[in-house]
C-alpha cells in the first residue's frame, strides 16, 4: 500500500513538473547561446548567462534529487537511472562548461522521454535540432580562437554539425582543439544512435502495417466464410421447409371418372 502510494506521489511530481522543466531547457539555451553568437557581450552578461545555466543545471539536479525521494525502491531507481546520476555528478567534479552542457542534455532527455505526451517521433526530432544547436554551439565557442582553426562562424559551425552527425564528413571543417574533437566523437555517436532510432521506428512502423493489413484481411475471409455458412444453412432450412409442405399437403381430388 506505501509502495503504491509512493509511486502516485512520484508519477504526480513528474507530470507537475514536465512543463517547467522544459521550459527552463529553452531558458538554458539561451543563456548557453547568448555569450557564443554575441561576441561583444561583456562579463557582466557572461556572468550572468553562466549563472542561469548552473541555475538550471540545478534545478534538474533537485529533481532527480526529489524523484530519489519519492520513489519507493532507491536502489532499483539509481540502478535504471544511473544515467542521471552521472550527470548530476559530473558538473561538480570538473566544472568546465562543456561538462555542463553534456550533463544538462542528458538530464532534459532523459526527463522528457518520460513525458507521456511526448511521442517518439517528437523526441527524435527535438535530439535531432537539439544536438545540432548545442554541438554547433559548443564546437564554436572552442575552436573559434583556435590559430589552426577553421570553423569561425556560426554558419560554419552549423554545416560541420549537420555533416558529422550524418556521418558524412566533407572534410572542409574540421575541428582541431582537443575539446572540439571530443564533442565530435559525441556528435557521430549521436548521429549514429538517433539513426538506427529512426531505422528502428520505421520498420516497426511497416511491420505493424503489414501486421495490420493481414489482421483485416484475415477478418474479411473469416466473415465471408461465416455469411456463406449461414446462407447455406438457410439454404438447408428453405429445401427442409419445402419437403414438410410437399408431405403435409392433401392429395388432389381427382373428379369423377366418365
Amino acid at each position: 500500500m506505501q509502495r503504491g502510494a509512493a509511486r502516485d506521489r512520484q508519477d504526480r511530481w513528474e507530470q507537475w513538473t514536465q512543463r517547467p522543466l522544459l521550459a527552463l531547457t529553452v531558458v538554458f539555451a539561451l543563456a548557453y547561446a547568448v555569450p557564443i553568437v554575441d561576441t561583444s557581450a561583456g562579463r557582466s552578461l557572461t556572468v550572468a548567462c553562466t549563472s542561469v545555466e548552473w541555475a538550471v543545471w540545478g534545478t534538474f539536479a533537485a529533481d532527480y534529487v526529489v524523484r530519489l525521494a519519492l520513489t519507493p525502491d532507491r536502489r532499483r531507481f539509481m540502478r535504471t537511472h544511473w544515467l542521471d546520476l552521472c550527470a548530476v555528478v559530473l558538473p561538480l567534479l570538473q566544472p568546465l562548461r562543456l561538462l555542463r552542457l553534456v550533463s544538462t542534455l542528458l538530464l532534459v532527455g532523459r526527463r522528457a522521454r518520460m513525458a507521456s505526451q511526448i511521442r517518439m517521433t517528437t523526441y527524435v526530432v527535438g535530439a535531432v535540432v537539439g544536438l545540432l544547436m548545442f554541438g554547433s554551439l559548443a564546437v564554436l565557442s572552442v575552436e573559434r580562437e583556435s590559430p589552426e582553426g577553421n570553423i569561425r562562424t556560426l554558419g560554419d559551425a552549423l554545416w560541420w554539425s549537420f555533416t558529422t552527425m550524418t556521418t558524412v564528413g566533407y572534410g572542409d571543417h574540421s575541428p582541431t582543439t582537443g575539446l572540439g574533437r571530443i564533442i565530435a566523437v559525441g556528435l557521430m555517436l549521436s548521429g549514429i544512435a538517433l539513426l538506427g532510432v529512426v531505422t528502428a521506428n520505421i520498420a516497426a512502423w511497416f511491420i505493424e502495417r503489414f501486421e495490420k493489413d493481414d489482421v483485416e484481411e484475415r477478418a474479411q475471409t473469416e466473415a465471408i466464410l461465416a455469411l456463406t455458412e449461414e446462407v447455406r444453412a438457410l439454404r438447408r432450412e428453405v429445401a427442409a421447409l419445402r419437403d414438410g409442405d410437399r408431405e403435409t399437403s392433401p392429395p388432389a381430388v381427382r373428379g369423377p371418372s366418365r
